[in-house]
């Protein structure tokens, strides 16, 4: 699937002009590349007879990770358990799980696999370009969760589950009752921002006491300004997760939209109803109009958040994230549409 282009000129000329910040040069940037492991296929490799004895190596091979994957969906106490031999091979021998394992090995054979890991080791690079002193993955670990999940970042390790990731029209989706919205984001161009965000969540969560939806507004928005930071060639369409019309829509309207946001101090309100309307997933954000996108919230504090870094050029990425006061940033950010 092709990657969505913004609708028009104009709306390309309006990200890139404030997007030359987040290019910075990472050629000196010195990290250890991660290693590639694919634990999809050692684990699909085993079979009763040498069961035992692979599950020894696959341990050694994947550390503690291993027992995390085991215990997150398959045993809950992991590959010591007696029982663990009877959980995974049922899982392995099941009909759709080997289905989708067989599909992910024609999507994403080694060569694929191969070109993902150098764009998530420049990824790698300029995390550390923009955090220094943070922690670095070891590690690119892909497998299958059954559909569990799509992404983790545990132990030094980012993990992918490539079974969320097997093409919108996927029979196995549309066997589980996806719905559109959701499968239309379930293909290999959002692995990348995937990563990158649930990296970027592990490190700076939201766990903050205050429940505003300002906070939940500008917090998103310092989240999706970072993810363009981390991958600043990706389309904004991608890293968002909207489609064309979608973008085109909040481009169209976004006068009217921080209209609706800033009118009866709408954005000081901690009513959880009003947060989750403007921030859930889903097709549409139905508070304002079924040709809104959902989690509007989010974008309209992503455009707060560039507006903020526009205009404060001295203020790094690192700077952004840990600025927790989102008064600060929606007042210095002069954003005005």
């Amino acid at each position: 699937m092709k990657k969505i282009l913004l609708p028009c000129l104009f709306s390309i000329l309006l990200w890139s002009c404030g997007s030359d910040k987040l290019r910075v040069d990472v050629s000196d940037i010195q990290t250890t590349p991660l290693e590639l492991k694919r634990l999809e296929n050692d684990l699909f490799s085993l079979t009763a007879t040498d069961f035992d004895a692979r599950n020894t190596q696959l341990q050694q091979k994947y550390g503690a990770f291993y027992d995390h994957y085991i215990m997150g969906f398959l045993n809950r106490k992991g590959s010591r358990d007696s029982l663990y031999k009877t959980k995974v091979l049922p899982f392995l021998q099941d009909k759709d799980v080997s289905g989708a394992y067989q599909l992910t090995k024609n999507l994403y054979a080694d060569a694929k696999m191969q070109s993902l890991l150098e764009e998530v080791n420049n990824m790698v690079k300029r995390f550390k370009y923009h955090f220094p002193d943070k922690n670095l993955p070891k590690r690119l670990i892909t497998c299958t969760t059954g559909w569990n999940y799509a992404f983790a970042y545990m132990d030094s390790n980012l993990v992918v589950s490539l079974d969320m990731y097997l093409g919108d029209t996927s029979i196995y989706y549309q066997m589980l009752r996806y719905p559109q919205y959701q499968t239309r984001k379930m293909n290999s161009d959002y692995i990348l921002p995937d990563i990158a965000r649930g990296w970027l969540l592990t490190e700076f969560d939201n766990n903050e006491s205050e429940n505003t939806l300002l906070h939940h507004t500008i917090f998103y928005g310092k989240l999706f300004y970072a993810v363009n930071a981390l991958l600043p060639e990706e389309q904004d369409s991608v890293i968002i997760g909207y489609s064309a019309p979608q973008m085109k829509y909040c481009y169209t309207y976004e006068k009217k939209l921080w209209g609706y946001f800033a009118e009866k101090n709408r954005l000081f309100e901690n009513n959880l109803t009003t947060v989750r309307e403007l921030t859930s997933e889903g097709p549409f954000t139905g508070a304002i109009s079924r040709e809104c996108p959902p989690r509007i919230a989010m974008w309209i504090g992503w455009r707060i958040v560039k507006s903020y870094m526009e205009n404060n050029p001295k203020v790094t990425l690192q700077q952004l994230m840990q600025e927790q006061n989102p008064q600060v940033i929606l007042n210095k950010s002069k954003y005005r549409p």
